[in-house]
This record gives C-alpha cells, sequence and structure tokens, in this order.
C-alpha cells in the first residue's frame, strides 16, 4: 500500500490506541443487507453472493435467518456444503426454536439477540431488566450446549443504560458467549460516544468484543474505526453498505481505510471489490452511486483541467491509492472543466495526431458541448476529432448563422448566412427537410464559384441516447469531375449536415486552386 500521511504519521497516535494486530469481518450483506426494502435474494442469488464473499476473504459470512423461512434454511444448508473458508453464521432470536434452526442447517455460528434498550422492553417485549437477563443467558447456555460459537447482541445498545448493558454483558460472557457484539441499531452513535462506550465494554468484558453499527448519520464506517482504535477486534458489514434505512458499514470503506490508513493486515483481498460490489448492485437492484466511495464510477474519475494535469504527471496527485488496489480503473472525463493535457492524452492512446491548431478546435468543441452539459466519451471525441483531421486546411468558406423552419405541413426552409472569399452572403431555400433545406440554400450561394453535387450523405449517431452527438459523412463532386469528403461530428444534426458540406466544398476549393497553380 501506498504511504497515505506525509504530516501525520499513524503509527505515532498508535500508542494512545487499544488496536488488535489485525480485525475479523463479519458480512451480512445476506442478513442484515437483504433487510432493506426492495431486496429479495433467491437462494440461487445467495448461494452467488456467498461464493464470493468467501474469495473475497470475509472471515465469518451471517447467511441468513434461518427460522424465517424455507428459503432461508435451503441457502444455509446449501452453503454449508460448500466448505467455504469462511465461518458461516445464522441470527437467532433469544429462543429455542430460532437456535434449533440453526442447528439444522447445520451452521456452526449462531448469532443470537435480543432488544434491551428502555424503549424496546416496554413497548417491544414488555420484559423487565431482570427477565431480558435471564432470557439472554438461557439462550446462550442452550447454544453451548449444543456445541455452537455464539455471538451475542443487545439489540438497540446504544440506547440502553450503561449499567444495565454492561450487568448483561457480563452475565453473557459468564454464560459461555464467545463474542459480545454491540449493535448501534438507529445509527445515533457519534465518534466520541462510539470512543466512551467500547472503551466501558472492553473494560469490563474479556471476551472479543464486536460490533454492528447502522449509518443513520453516515457515520457508520467512521464509529466502527473509532471502535477498533478502543479494541474491538471484529466488525460487522455488508458491501456496498445495504440495510435497513440509511444501511450499515460499507465493507469496502472500511477494509480500505484499515489497510490503507491503518497498515492493518485483514484478510480480505482488496482487489476484488470493485468486481463483488456491482455484482451485489446488480443482483440486489440498488444502483452503486457513481460518487460512493472506492467502487463509485467517479472514484478515480478526473475532469478539471488542473486534476487532470497532475494526474498524467503524478497519479497520487489527486489520488489517495491507485485504482488496481480495489480492482477499479482510473477514468479521465471529458467536459467543461476538461483542460488540453486531458484531450491530448485521450487523442494519444487513441493513436491520433492533431496540430495545435486542430487540437485547440478540438478543445473548443469539447468545452462548447460541456457548457451544454454534456459529458464526451472517447468514442465521441474520437469522432470529433477524426472531423478535425478530414477539415481543409484552408476555409475558403465559413458558416456565419443558419436558421431551419420545419413543420408537418409546410416545407422546411432554411436561412443560411456564409462568408465567402471575405464576404458575406445570405439567401434562404425550401425542401424535402431540414437538412435538404439547407443544402439547397448552400448550394445556392456558392452556385457563382462551384457547382456541387451530393454523391453520398451518411448520419449517424456516435453514441445511444438523445444526447448523442451526431456525426455526417457526406461525399460531393463539382462540374470539373474533382470529388471530395466531408465528416462533421456535433450535438446538432444539421449543424453537423451543414459542416460537413461546406468542409467537402472547401477541399473541391483547394483542389481547384491547386490545379490552378500547376496550370500556370
Amino acid at each position: 500500500m501506498e504511504k497515505v500521511f506525509e504530516t501525520i504519521n499513524i503509527e505515532d497516535l498508535k500508542s494512545n490506541m487499544n488496536m488488535p494486530k489485525t480485525v475479523k469481518i463479519f458480512d451480512t450483506t445476506l442478513r442484515d443487507g437483504e433487510q432493506a426494502p426492495g431486496i429479495s435474494l433467491t437462494v440461487d442469488d445467495k448461494i452467488n453472493i456467498a461464493k464470493r464473499l468467501d474469495t473475497l476473504g470475509v472471515d465469518t459470512i451471517e447467511i441468513g435467518f434461518p427460522v424465517s423461512s424455507e428459503g432461508e434454511k435451503e441457502a444455509a444448508r446449501r452453503a454449508a456444503d460448500l466448505g467455504f473458508n469462511a465461518t458461516l453464521c445464522g441470527l437467532a432470536r433469544t429462543k429455542e426454536k430460532d437456535i434449533n434452526a440453526v442447528i439444522n442447517c447445520n451452521l456452526p455460528y449462531v448469532h443470537t439477540f435480543i432488544a434491551t434498550s428502555p424503549l424496546h422492553r416496554q413497548y417491544k417485549l414488555k420484559k423487565s431488566r431482570e427477565e431480558v437477563i435471564s432470557t439472554a443467558v438461557g439462550a446462550v447456555e442452550y447454544a453451548k450446549d449444543h456445541g455452537l460459537k455464539v455471538e451475542f447482541s443487545a439489540e438497540d445498545a446504544t440506547r440502553t443504560e450503561l449499567d444495565f448493558l454492561l450487568e448483561l454483558y457480563k452475565e453473557v460472557e459468564n454464560a459461555g458467549a464467545d463474542v459480545i457484539n454491540v449493535p448501534d441499531t438507529v445509527g445515533i452513535l457519534v465518534p466520541p460516544t462510539t470512543e466512551k462506550l467500547i472503551q466501558e465494554i472492553k473494560s469490563n468484558i474479556n471476551v472479543p468484543v464486536s460490533l454492528h453499527f447502522h449509518n443513520d448519520f453516515g457515520l457508520a464506517v467512521a464509529n466502527s474505526i473509532v471502535g477498533i482504535e478502543q479494541g474491538a477486534s471484529q466488525v460487522h458489514c455488508t458491501i456496498n453498505g445495504i440495510g435497513e434505512r440509511g444501511g450499515n458499514a460499507s465493507l469496502e470503506e472500511l477494509a480500505v481505510s484499515l489497510k490503507v490508513a491503518y497498515n492493518m493486515d485483514l484478510s480480505i483481498d482488496t482487489t476484488q471489490l470493485y468486481d463483488i460490489c456491482n455484482f451485489v448492485g446488480y443482483l440486489t437492484g440498488i444502483k452503486i452511486p457513481p460518487n460512493k466511495p472506492v467502487i463509485g464510477e467517479n472514484a478515480f474519475a478526473h475532469e478539471a483541467g488542473i486534476h487532470v494535469d497532475g494526474i498524467l504527471k503524478n497519479a497520487m496527485t489527486y489520488e489517495p491509492i491507485s485504482p488496481e488496489v480495489v480492482g477499479h480503473k482510473r477514468r479521465i472525463a471529458l467536459g467543461k472543466h476538461t483542460g488540453h493535457a486531458a484531450i491530448k492524452s485521450k487523442l494519444d492512446k487513441l493513436d491520433i495526431e492533431l496540430t495545435e491548431k486542430q487540437l485547440c478546435d478540438v478543445y473548443n468543441q469539447v468545452k462548447a458541448l460541456g457548457d451544454k452539459g454534456k459529458k464526451v466519451s472517447d468514442i465521441e471525441l474520437q469522432s470529433i476529432a477524426i472531423s478535425e483531421l478530414s477539415t481543409g486546411e484552408k476555409e475558403y468558406i465559413k458558416l456565419l448563422g443558419l436558421n431551419v423552419i420545419t413543420g408537418e405541413s409546410v416545407s422546411a426552409t432554411a436561412t443560411v448566412k456564409l462568408e465567402i472569399e471575405g464576404e458575406e452572403y445570405e439567401t434562404a431555400e425550401i425542401g424535402v427537410g431540414p437538412v435538404d433545406a439547407a443544402v439547397n440554400a448552400i448550394k445556392e450561394l456558392v452556385n457563382e464559384i462551384v457547382e456541387i453535387k451530393l454523391e453520398e450523405y451518411r448520419l449517424e449517431a456516435v453514441t445511444g441516447g438523445t444526447d448523442a452527438l451526431a456525426e455526417t459523412f457526406v461525399m460531393i463532386s463539382d462540374d470539373d469531375g474533382n470529388q471530395a469528403t466531408g465528416r462533421y461530428t456535433n450535438d446538432d444534426v444539421i449543424i453537423s449536415s451543414v459542416v460537413a458540406v461546406l468542409n467537402s466544398i472547401n477541399k473541391i476549393l483547394a483542389i481547384r486552386e491547386l490545379e490552378s497553380k500547376h496550370e500556370n
């Protein structure tokens, strides 16, 4: 991993932390992640995701909530037969039937929970503190008696009285719980409260402490890191941060932060993150925002001229890590903020060499499209550049103005204004459509110096979409038998066609001028 900080060395700060040497990644994409509204995975979907999670290197996969449905049981059983390196875990309430469902699915690990906050005790459970402790201890003992590894969660722990929470955790630890989990069920923690809470729990509990933080305030990853700094050695997280409401701690953001900023040796193969995140996004139907850290399409995309110039000289100038670290790719975007360096770099990769004037013209076209809100793709840039290459060096005729009127029951009319050898001319003509009308007007204006015939006309959309650039190719001939082609790319079909025709006429005039010089 690249060195991240120059001004502050994280190693100098670790002496004030209680960080473990490594952190276990407990993935709950297939349980808490699937509980996000709108997500419903089939058994095959869950198995396919579980396979990828295992290859990614997570330590534990919470395969689901077996007691909740036959599909959940089937997914758990099938996963258990696959011989994963990751440990498989099933969720269970503090009820024997829930724990039995985990046992019957051949899962070695149960994550059992009961609500503990006053709000939940009064309105949901209708249980006293003593009853909650008794129920929790009974469930842990039952699971341990049946040979399971047990992780215990106090649901809504962060809104539970601290004295009661510590008492409960100590009781379930004494009952045999292997891991104590701290759920921030409604995502209310902020870093200072996280720090204090985990300090308190770690000073009272001897078994490993795990974190399960929700992202309601956008702080799940930050709070998880603070919890790790205070000694938590396992974190629950999900791919893409999916989960109920604002989601859970994002696995990809957490893993990269721990590896890069804290130099922590995790089991996660970060080079697989981009692919698995997109795979899960596809199966769940939850589109990844382009600005999603680490794996979003804009995570390593650059448009601003200053940034692109820096990136081309040294990528670390505007990137904290190389995109390859997470299996991503760098992308130079072209738009209104683009500089010459970005365009030149793109054209070099496309093996297109332009003169300084041609490069400037392409740059101006890209900027003009950007001002209209258009992002120019590589293939569109290629089309613009090729059009520029096909343009004659000398402009005998220039387009000064164009206006087209067309409709359902009227003839299309085009008014064209040209500069011909330094003089301005304007006329209007009709045609069977706006392009035909514009070409007729051009013919009328240039008729005094050259008679042209349109031999071929092709119009193609460079890319899909209603905002696609139009690429026009034409071939014309004059009354002397000379032929020339013209090409132009623009977001306006009529402009594209008109300029392509003018480019071809300028080439014809250049041929005629050259022939005249040879005759003399």
